[in-house]
């Protein structure tokens, strides 16, 4: 048994597993540790993996190399892109997941990944040496040195459950809370704070009534989440249901709120605004006369059913004499209760953007422990920290995402510039590039980047590298063919598009929103003929999508990056380190007090801060040209 590793992980839920995967990929011996390996990157609340702007993430963590896209389209029960009836900026890919074999194969994935050993148990403090990391401590009392320790602590920090007035000690149902870290990070003058998240009851399946509900059919195209062309999904597909609250459940819900922990005040930390309660809905919106439900399967086989949309910390006989007023849930039996979990994080202000903290060297923070929810966005943390907790060790360069090059990038960025005052969740309209940023090129933007540092696998870099030379080469050949007005005219009648009146190219009439260029390989036979030549393999409909858009978009594109590469130029303007915040009179009280604090890398990041108004950043402007 060995004691000594260049990169300990804590924790190894969604954040865990992808600092470790990507920490042991980048040839570090790393150690994750964990509670129970029976419940590696356990789905606590619902057991889905993407959604509006999360499933953007996804695809950008498998184009740098990591699992939760392969995992989550090998273990996937129900596919949908999301948003299709919108430009493509706004689709967004979606699974619901088999949980337990979520969670299997995600095992079976580190298990089998050279470098990277486990151990269970539980950690109570850190090793600090001379202002750096250099160990952990378990609760068995063993001793593991580390050059670097992430920590991936999710809801476990001091984790306290609620179920109307019962309170129970617990990271999630049934495992125990996490002591003794919070505790020694706020003696060393880390800022700490509680949050509040929900998940809500589960039941058994074989008791709902699904002749008043309304069946919602998953996709069955080529879409998915891993750009690998050999990762599809396996399982089963099944199909969701769509069911509504009523008045009388509200009415019963509202009669409970005085033994709410929300409402009572046994809750005093901070809740998640965009995925509320179902007593925070009945509070917030007490104008509606229904809220929706969505009713998901938690496996291929399983009768166990997951009530989205219900979450809730009310008392047990609330809870099931709420949800029996739901016309297709009137006789339903109940597995267990929806609870509230409060836990601690850390202000995210505390990290750098390579999410190492300011006040200790070498220790990562990654996931809820940062103050965000969802399972996407702690993993995208995990692998930037785990990647970084391995780099640092050899030198050279890190591993950063700017906002124009990804959505990790925005989300940490607006974690270590702006902090949060709830649980962060990731929207497209946090991203201001989000034209750029689509979920179909996260292999174009990124694969590179991370090949180059020894994430990314080749076999990944040529798959992009010929789908870029393939895309192209269709672009290309849509330039060069024309087509007489005689040829074509037809066809476009037929569509509903005017008529052209001299030769035109293949290009130009992909511009029309009526045409597809799927739609011209048959209306023009020999352009059919043409891109077949081209795209002579598999992965024919994702690349025929990627040019398409590339065409269709073009002038939006080109548009938004144009404004992109002017906030670049405030990005190459560093001034960390550079300025006494403090002496500098001319800034407002407000922006010396938060630039001193955050510390800012460039002028760009600075304008982001809140509280810093166009006159203060002219003024760093000023003072940096000097």
């Amino acid at each position: 048994m060995r004691f000594s590793y260049d990169v300990i992980v804590v924790g190894a839920g969604h954040a865990g597993c992808e600092a470790a995967h990507a920490a042991a990929r980048l040839g570090a011996d790393t150690l994750l540790i964990t509670h129970d390996m029976n419940k590696i990157a356990q789905m606590s609340c619902n057991p889905a993996i993407g959604g509006i702007a999360k499933g953007q993430i996804v695809r950008e963590i498998d184009a740098l190399g990591g699992l939760m896209g392969i995992v989550a389209d090998r273990t996937a029960i129900q596919f949908r892109m999301l948003n299709r009836s919108k430009g493509p900026a706004m689709w967004s890919p979606r699974a619901q997941s088999d949980r337990n074999r979520y969670s299997q194969t995600m095992r079976h994935y580190l298990e089998t990944t050279p470098g990277l050993s486990m151990w269970q148990d539980n950690v109570t403090s850190l090793i600090i040496e001379n202002g750096a990391v250099v160990g952990i401590v378990t609760g068995l009392g063993v001793e593991f040195r580390a050059k670097s320790v992430v920590l991936t602590n999710g809801t476990f920090l001091n984790g306290l459950m609620h179920v109307g007035r019962v309170m129970t000690p617990g990271g999630r149902t049934a495992e125990l809370a996490s002591h003794g870290l919070t505790e020694q990070l706020r003696e060393l003058g880390f800022v700490v704070d509680r949050m509040k998240t929900g998940t809500p009851v589960r039941i058994d399946g074989r008791t709902v009534d699904y002749s008043k509900t309304v069946p919602q059919q998953g996709d069955n195209d080529f879409h998915k989440f891993s750009y690998l062309p050999e990762v599809n999904r396996e399982l089963k597909q099944r199909e969701c249901y769509i069911m509504y609250t009523n008045p009388e459940t509200h009415e019963i819900l509202r009669r409970g709120l005085p033994d709410s922990p929300l409402y009572n005040g046994q809750i005093k930390s901070i809740g998640p605004r965009y995925c509320p309660s179902i007593e925070t809905k009945i509070v917030t919106f007490a104008d509606k006369q229904e809220h929706q439900l969505f009713l998901e399967p938690e496996g291929e086989e399983t009768c166990e059913m997951y009530l989205n949309g219900f979450s809730s910390s009310l008392p047990l006989d609330v809870q099931f004499e709420a949800i029996a007023t739901v016309p297709a849930l009137k006789d339903v039996q109940i597995y267990r209760p929806g609870y509230a979990i409060e836990y601690d994080f850390f202000d995210p202000t505390q990290l750098y953007h390579t999410l190492e903290t300011k006040l200790i060297s070498n220790l990562f923070f990654a996931g809820q422990i940062n103050g965000t929810t969802g399972y996407e966005e702690a993993a995208a943390q995990g692998l930037v920290a785990g990647a970084n907790a391995a780099l640092c060790l050899r030198g050279g360069e890190l591993l950063t995402l700017a906002r124009d090059e990804a959505y990790i990038g925005v989300l940490i960025d607006d974690l270590v510039t702006k902090g949060v005052d709830e649980p962060y969740r990731m929207f497209t309209s946090r991203a201001e590039y989000r034209i750029l940023l689509r979920q179909d090129d996260a292999d174009m933007r990124l694969t590179e980047k991370a090949y180059n540092l020894g994430l990314a696998s080749e076999q990944r870099f040529r798959l992009m590298s010929t789908k870029r030379e393939k895309r192209d080469a269709l672009i290309g050949a849509a330039r060069e063919m024309k087509v007489d007005p005689s040829a074509i005219n037809p066809f476009l009648e037929s569509r509903e598009t005017s008529p052209i009146k001299q030769r035109i190219s293949i290009y130009d009439l992909i511009l029309r929103p009526q045409l597809s260029l799927v739609d011209l390989f048959s209306a023009v036979p020999e352009f059919g003929a043409r891109v077949g030549e081209i795209i002579d393999g598999d992965r024919f409909e994702e690349i025929v999508e990627a040019a398409e858009i590339l065409i269709k978009y073009q002038g939006y594109i080109e548009r938004e990056q144009m404004v992109a590469d002017r906030i670049k130029r405030l990005e190459n303007i560093r001034i960390k380190g550079k300025f006494d915040y403090s002496t500098l009179h001319s800034l407002s009280t407000e922006a010396r007090q938060k630039l001193a604090r955050i510390d800012p890398e460039t002028i760009a990041q600075a304008s982001r801060i809140p509280g810093i108004s166009p006159s203060d950043v002219n003024i760093l402007l000023l003072l940096a040209s000097r």
